[in-house]
């Protein structure tokens, strides 16, 4: 993995020269036992500090399901990461957090064309929402070190942490015409696309 920045940002949005923190999904329900859960934790409120030192918006995302009831206190958000009442938070019931929800009209009020993706699950709504805003037209950011998933390997998948390894290392190499992916950790994580290496 180049642990890189995109050079520059070339989001393929029009007059959205901007970059948004998206938090997604950081629940009690479903980091519970996630691997790494408290560093994951730390490194996503590093970011969120510095976003807000530096007027980055701060977008959270909050899903429910089925099995995630809007209300229940596995749907609420980790005491760890608070949100300001000035911060959009933006309700989902799938797993792409632009799927029918309110997420890219938010970002476009924002002039944001570059997201910085953090938070839960890896393999579901991570991965989902990744795809989600490139196939959008933005540029996207993956870090590294601030996102998690559950074990599913009694269902046949990969151990957690060769999920999220692997997850990190085939989005360092996305790519797509006008666009640019990329994964890096917290201590790289830049807001501003002119200073990325």
């Amino acid at each position: 993995m180049d642990d890189k920045e995109p050079e520059v940002s070339m989001t393929t949005l029009p007059d959205r020269p901007n970059t948004a923190l998206l938090v997604i999904d950081v629940q009690k329900g479903v980091v519970a036992g996630a691997p790494r859960r408290d560093e994951v934790i730390a490194n996503i409120d590093t970011l969120i500090g510095a976003a807000r030192a530096q007027d980055v918006p701060v977008v959270w995302v909050q899903h429910s399901d089925d099995d995630l009831e809007q209300g229940s206190a596995d749907w609420e958000y980790v005491e760890e990461l608070v949100r300001l009442d000035t911060e959009p938070l933006v309700h989902k019931n799938y797993p792409d957090s632009f799927e029918a929800t309110e997420l890219e009209s938010v970002l476009a009020q924002r002039g944001v064309g570059r997201v910085v993706v953090t938070g839960a699950q890896t393999d579901v709504c991570i991965r989902s929402t990744l795809h989600g805003a490139f196939a959008r037209g933005y540029d996207v950011t993956l870090v590294g070190d601030a996102h998690t998933t559950e074990d599913l390997t009694a269902y046949g998948a990969p151990g957690p942490e060769l999920v999220m390894a692997h997850t990190n290392l085939y989005w360092s190499f996305q790519s797509a015409p006008g666009r640019r992916a990329g994964t890096v950790d917290t201590a790289k994580v830049t807001f501003e696309a002119a200073d990325a290496d």
